[in-house]
């Protein structure tokens, strides 16, 4: 301890660690980062690399000083977020779900919030009006309908004139009818491509002239099936992984320009996008009516009626609390450098993991387990039937 106090870098050490320090709380006030964070990111291995200078000596602990400084600094680095300020964000899809709880989030924040929504009329844009502040405004937006898209354009364009739109958070999406690729007809296939993908597409190529302005963020909500392949989601996860393709291209390409991009990969949470029974119902319906005669035999009535009440009874399975991708859309907004992808939610990162560093038949098995039904196709279970009678 006496030739710690003795030695010259041991001293500028501590000199070091104190102008830290007060950077550090200095940053703590012109940043929205958790002071506990800063405890233990900045000023904690700051503190354990002048013990590491005391214990092993100066050089090797100077060493361990500086490693834990900058292993803290890039941490922090990407947790720091810009000050909300007079930041504009559109969102789609705002009627329901993600869309509608992200809007009263920001809203809440102090952000000038476009709420895109279909029905400008119904009940989702009625809540809005009552419960976000006056800086909250409503568009029409139907973003299969490039005049609608246009006509929002101009109007957005209009309020936040010169400083440009801060940020698009391209969330409106449809689910379809979750069924085995084979069952599901052609025009569910473009439906969930026209709504997840080219309307998303058609949103952002119209509003980037706006977010060059600012360099602001381009916020896709993609999905947990638009990285990994999932049973009875090919329309669905087809048209998500078109996005989050499309989302990557984007980072890259409009990087140049400062314009940051990001793709939202959520797992099971509790949105209402699966729809209603009775909505199930018409769609069971028009599947069975549109099947050719030998698939529909093959598979029979009851394995769609299976597959409804499995999907029906998803949503006990799936997270109510919306905030971990409220707080993954708000980290890509604000931090100083968002990540290119985000996966809340349960067993999305893990999901993900597994289907890119494991052997694909491991991930099958894993998905197997744990997207299998009770139902059987008929065609199947006459075929084990048959072989237990051999």
């Amino acid at each position: 301890m006496d030739a710690f106090a003795g030695s010259p870098l041991g001293w500028l050490c501590v000199g070091v660690t104190v102008l830290f320090g007060v950077t550090v709380l200095y940053m703590t006030k012109r940043n929205l980062v958790e002071k506990a964070d800063v405890l233990v990111w900045r000023l904690l291995p700051a503190l354990l690399g002048l013990l590491c200078v005391a214990t092993l000596g100066t050089g090797r602990g100077l060493v361990v000083f500086c490693t834990s400084c900058l292993i803290s600094c890039v941490y922090l680095g990407g947790r720091a977020l810009l000050p909300v300020g007079d930041k504009a964000v559109l969102i789609t899809g705002s009627d329901t779900g993600i869309g509608h709880a992200l809007a009263k989030y920001l809203d809440n924040l102090g952000f000038m919030v476009f709420a895109g929504v279909l029905n400008k009329d119904g009940p989702g844009a009625e809540k809005l009006r009552r419960t976000c502040s006056q800086r909250l405004s409503l568009l029409q937006l139907d973003i299969t309908n490039a005049t609608q898209v246009k006509e929002a354009y101009l109007k957005v364009s209009e309020k936040v004139q010169n400083t440009g739109l801060w940020g698009v958070v391209n969330n409106a999406g449809i689910l379809g009818f979750p069924a085995d690729g084979e069952l599901l007809p052609m025009s569910m296939y473009r439906q969930c491509m026209e709504v997840n993908f080219f309307g998303a597409v058609e949103v952002s190529k119209t509003f980037l002239p706006l977010l060059r302005k600012s360099q602001g963020r381009l916020v896709n909500v993609s999905s947990m099936a638009g990285g990994i392949p999932l049973p009875r989601y090919a329309a669905y996860g087809a048209s998500k992984a078109a996005l989050s393709m499309f989302s990557g291209v984007m980072r890259q390409e409009l990087s140049k320009w400062g314009i940051k991009v990001a793709a939202i990969h959520p797992s099971g949470f509790r949105t209402g996008i699966e729809g209603t029974s009775s909505l199930w119902d018409k769609q069971i319906k028009e599947l069975m009516e549109n099947l050719p005669a030998h698939t529909r035999q093959d598979y029979g009535e009851d394995y769609l009626l299976g597959l409804k009440s499995y999907f029906l009874h998803m949503p006990a399975y799936c997270n109510a609390d919306l905030s971990p991708v409220l707080n993954a859309v708000l980290h890509a907004l604000l931090a100083k450098r968002p990540h290119g992808l985000y996966t809340p939610g349960k067993g999305a990162y893990m999901s993900l993991c597994i289907f890119c560093y494991f052997p694909l038949w491991f991930y099958d098995f894993v998905i197997g387990k744990m997207m299998t039904t009770e139902s059987v196709p008929r065609a199947l279970r006459t075929s084990e039937s048959e072989s237990k009678n051999l």
